[in-house]
């Protein structure tokens, strides 16, 4: 009869104690011991450490000989600090796994910043074991490792197990629609996430139709980016409508995704029912003049967007007119910054501008630097010399 069923990682984390215990690699023959690999690491720390950190510093530098990797010396230093910050060391698969047992022991790290190690997905696979397991930390950054979907899998439902986890950034991981369907069971189940990053990535139409109701669902994320990725036509509607309905979201950056007029509009509708968004980002969208004006319909009866980043779209002067127009025609408007950069305007924008400030003070705009004035008499007249 056969024995009862290993969670993942369950089988690996016995074999690795066992090694641990000894201070053998994981699979291959004794170690030397006093070796040279890790004499350098532990000399330069030995003296700073604390007496109650010593019995940890020693676990995590024997899962470095189990692994055959160099301890990262920064985390015997910075081991009973509230912030652990590795960025850029390079740890790779093998190095996580060390580096995960040592954290389910440690009731230190609140901040954990592994940004740029060449996790993939195995290391992910690791240290999901390890933030399954703590309770203390509660703000993860593992931007740039490579994550893919094997590594979103393991990291999500790590993180759905995970109710002190706060703040999760999982930018430029090349995740792509695979990876949305465990992004969007992290949205259903985590009430406690209040911040997600994940910009920089491919997200595309089919991402965007399985965030956009999770969206709608969720019920504690307050800050959002999936600027940098590739939320058009479908997608872009479909996620629009996601933010129609949520009633918790304060923060969202949607900024180069390509949402195009249609989307535009679909977030337009969204403004006009969603009371608690503060800040909206939708540079560089492909937003003509067409889809500023839908944009528009929503912010002439929405009161609590504060912040409005529309800039190097192709809305011209016509586009943001209409944009103008629209909060000039609600008094309650909370607007404090409409950003336009790099969108030449003209006089006739200017003077708009103006009689809207008489109504809201406090509300800035910005623009492109030189306004657009066409005078025939300024045009240079080429003649040829005689």
């Amino acid at each position: 009869m056969r024995g009862p069923l290993q969670g993942p990682g369950e089988k690996e984390d016995q074999e690795e104690g066992a090694a641990a215990a000894s201070g053998r690699p994981a699979g291959g023959p004794e170690a030397k011991k006093g070796s040279d690999s890790d004499s350098d690491s532990d000399q330069e720390t030995e003296g700073a450490r604390r007496p109650g950190r010593l019995g940890e510093d020693t676990l995590y530098l024997r899962f470095c000989r189990a692994h055959s990797v160099v301890p990262a010396s920064c985390f015997l230093r910075q081991g009973s600090a509230p912030e652990l910050s590795l960025r850029h060391r390079g740890l790779g698969p093998q190095g996580a796994r060390a580096l995960a047992r040592a954290l389910t022991s440690n009731p230190y790290v609140k901040r954990l910043d592994l940004r740029d190690n060449g996790l993939c997905g195995a290391g992910a696979e690791a240290l999901a074991g390890a933030l399954s397991k703590t309770r203390s930390i509660c703000d993860v950054d593992l931007s740039e490792n490579r994550l893919g979907a094997e590594g979103a899998r393991a990291i999500c439902a790590a993180l759905v197990v995970s109710p002190a986890v706060q703040r999760v950034q999982l930018a430029e991981n090349g995740l792509e629609e695979q990876a949305a369907q465990y992004l969007a069971e992290l949205l259903l189940a985590h009430t406690g996430l209040k911040s997600l990053d994940l910009s920089y990535n491919q997200l595309n139409d089919q991402a965007g139709e399985m965030l956009g109701p999770a969206l709608a669902e969720n019920t504690g994320l307050t800050e959002l980016s999936v600027r940098w990725n590739h939320l058009r036509g479908p997608g872009a509607i479909a996620f629009a409508r996601g933010l129609e309905a949520n009633i918790f979201l304060r923060v969202l950056d949607i900024s180069y995704n390509g949402c195009g007029d249609s989307g535009a509009s679909a977030v337009g509708e969204a403004l006009k029912t969603n009371n608690v968004l503060e800040e909206l980002y939708m540079s560089n969208n492909r937003v003509s003049a067409a889809g500023a004006l839908s944009l528009g319909l929503g912010l002439r009866v929405n009161q609590t967007l504060r912040i409005l980043a529309v800039s190097r779209n192709p809305m011209r002067s016509e586009g943001c007119s209409g944009v103008l127009k629209s909060v000039q025609a609600n008094p309650q408007s909370a607007l404090e910054l409409l950003d336009f950069s790099d969108i030449q305007v003209n006089r006739e924008f200017d003077d708009l501008a103006s009689s809207v400030k008489v109504i809201l003070p406090g509300l800035c705009i910005k623009t492109a630097a030189r306004r657009v004035e066409y005078k025939k008499e300024l045009l240079a007249v080429f003649r040829p010399s005689e």
